[in-house]
């Protein structure tokens, strides 16, 4: 794992969880478990309506999280109710925090490789909708980290379950002063509970 990524999550572990927001994630937890005791890989689809802030971390960080607590055979995905793009600031967010990021096409929906460790297979990531061909079809679980997503989206085709891990959208600071602290607030926020999430397993 690159070493700057490592004092990162150094950082991030120390970050508190409330007793309220471990509630919410324990039925992450549980289905992990479920598939790891069934020795099947684990499948989590992180979706948010626009596939651009909050379910790129979640995917980021979850695959991240079970790489540096060698949870095997999982593999993380996000997508939208709709697509837009991957937004800026989350590029620079997570570059900051240490990831490795190689752009693989520069458009209006860019396409990024983003590494956690100089050896790993990158994950790919780009704005798309939950069921792009990217995505798996079955065997996975749903979660729905918005609200807007979750209620506006009752039926996701394919899903084992859903579970919603819902967070606060950072959008609502773009173009201010805080911007990037509040980006940056949002990705340790998702990677402390994604890090808890895989260390509970």
């Amino acid at each position: 794992m690159y070493s700057s990524l490592k004092e990162s999550i150094a950082a991030i572990r120390e970050v508190s969880i409330s007793d309220e927001r471990k509630a919410v994630l324990e039925p992450l937890i549980d289905y992990i478990k479920s598939c790891r005791d069934a020795d099947k890989a684990v499948g989590l689809n992180f979706i948010c309506t626009h596939n651009s802030r909050r379910s790129h971390l979640a995917q980021i960080w979850a695959q991240t999280a079970a790489a540096y607590h060698n949870v095997d055979k999982v593999h993380c995905y996000s997508g939208g109710t709709e697509a837009t793009a991957m937004y800026i600031a989350i590029r620079k967010t997570l570059e900051k925090q240490g990831f490795g990021l190689f752009a693989l096409s520069e458009s209006k929906n860019p396409v990024i490789a983003i590494k956690y460790d100089p050896s790993a297979n990158p994950i790919i990531a780009f704005s798309k909708k939950y069921n792009h061909p990217a995505n798996p079809e079955s065997d996975y679980v749903a979660v729905m980290t918005c609200s807007h997503a979750d209620e506006n989206c009752p039926i996701i085709f394919g899903a084992d379950k859903r579970i919603p891990v819902t967070y606060l959208d950072p959008k609502a600071y773009d173009d201010s002063p805080q911007q990037m602290e509040k980006y940056m607030e949002k990705s340790v926020e998702i990677g402390s509970e994604m890090l808890y999430v895989f260390g509970e397993v």
